[in-house]
């Protein structure tokens, strides 16, 4: 995969490779031959001849720093420490108080670095398009949003065997289960929440995701519990689609003590992957413990967080912590030939209208999905935030 080792800010010889200006008709440029002029330099505190330079079509001036992850941050410095701890399992209070800065700041940070992983995912994904051959691995993690009356799911497709996290998807849906009085009259009384599908119009994104990313001529192995919606997100595909599916169905609970039955291990082996990421992610995400029934306020800064663990997933963690030379799931797949540090996953900036998503994380990165309990939901639509 084609990424710097080195962070932009540290180049002292760079070159821009296309204009930074959206509305600029050489932003959307891949090929070389970019032009522009030397546009003079500026000092900061941190760095001094920081290069500005001039676009030749559209006669906007810009600096090597708008290519930079920290453009626009007051204290770049958190970057990394911040990344490395919202997948450690710190609260943002708590990263606040080790980092002597204040809990906004963090959480500023916190969807900074979401919206970075997802344009970074969505390239990794364009990188894999026609190589994916291994099964998946497809469940829901579920979770709540601001409060136990407002439960959601994200779809989440792993590798069976580079355990490479492929999709997440979010799938808000209405509680189930007994209510009593008082929950019912709670849930009544606050305001509807957009299901945008569920988990049907969820699944039916992340199979058409998987899709688009299979070897031509291959077929697509799905491995899923018994989920209904699954059935019928499969059944809505033409009869010609590339896919088999294998349904593991989850078993009934079995007393304290007593083994497991052939069909449960079954279950779990065929399911592993999936199950060791929820498990990861109840593990080193703070508002997603079950030991706390934590759950986070808003659901997209859920999914930006989500997108980070995806990405630190993938490319920062290995597969094995118990083996010191484990490679990570990027390495198995032959996307890069050593593990990242927060460092290279933060070497360079991306940009939104270069990286087309699938629906709907341009909404989410925009922070489009508001939570209608909340008196205030904080859209990204600054000026020179694209």
């Amino acid at each position: 995969m084609d990424w710097p080792r080195t962070a932009i800010e540290q180049r002292s010889s760079f070159q821009p490779p296309f204009c930074p200006w959206p509305t600029c008709p050489e932003h959307r440029r891949r090929e070389p031959g970019y032009r522009c002029w030397r546009h003079g330099s500026f000092d900061t505190a941190r760095r001094r001849n920081v290069p500005r330079f001039l676009c030749c079509r559209c006669r906007r001036s810009f600096s090597r720093q708008t290519f930079s992850t920290s453009y626009y941050k007051k204290r770049p410095e958190l970057l990394r420490p911040i990344a490395a701890g919202l997948v450690a399992g710190s609260a943002l209070r708590q990263l606040a108080r080790s980092l002597r800065c204040a809990p906004n700041t963090v959480a500023g940070v916190a969807a900074h670095l979401g919206r970075h992983a997802m344009l970074l995912h969505q390239r990794t994904l364009d990188r894999l398009a026609g190589r994916l051959g291994e099964p998946i691995a497809f469940d829901h993690f579920e979770a709540f949003e601001y409060s136990q009356d407002f439960p959601f799911g994200v779809a989440t497709a792993v590798g069976a065997d580079s355990w490479f996290v492929y999709a997440l998807d979010p799938a808000p849906h209405r509680r189930s289960g007994r209510r009593s009085p008082a929950q019912a009259r709670r849930l009544r009384a606050r305001p509807e929440r957009a299901l945008r599908g569920g988990y049907l119009a969820s699944t039916q994104r992340v199979l058409d995701r998987l899709l688009s990313l299979t070897k031509p001529g291959k077929t697509l192995r799905l491995r899923c519990d018994g989920h209904a919606d699954y059935e019928r997100a499969v059944r809505k595909l033409p009869s010609t689609t590339p896919l088999s599916i294998e349904r593991f169905p989850n078993p009934p609970r079995r007393r304290k003590g007593t083994p497991r039955s052939p069909l449960a291990r079954l279950r779990d082996d065929a399911m592993f992957p999936v199950d060791l990421l929820h498990k990861i992610l109840r593990h080193s995400l703070a508002h997603h413990r079950r030991e706390t029934i934590a759950f986070p306020r808003r659901i997209n800064a859920a999914l930006e967080r989500l997108a980070l663990t995806a990405v630190w997933r993938n490319f920062v963690k290995r597969r094995s912590e118990r083996r010191t030379l484990s490679r990570s799931p990027a390495m198995w797949l032959g996307l890069t030939d050593e593990r990242w540090t927060w460092k290279r996953v933060l070497a360079r900036r991306l940009f939104f209208h270069r990286t087309p998503m699938a629906e709907p994380w341009p909404e989410l990165y925009r922070r489009g999905w508001t939570t209608p309990t909340l008196p205030a939901n904080a859209a990204h639509d600054r000026r020179n935030a694209f």
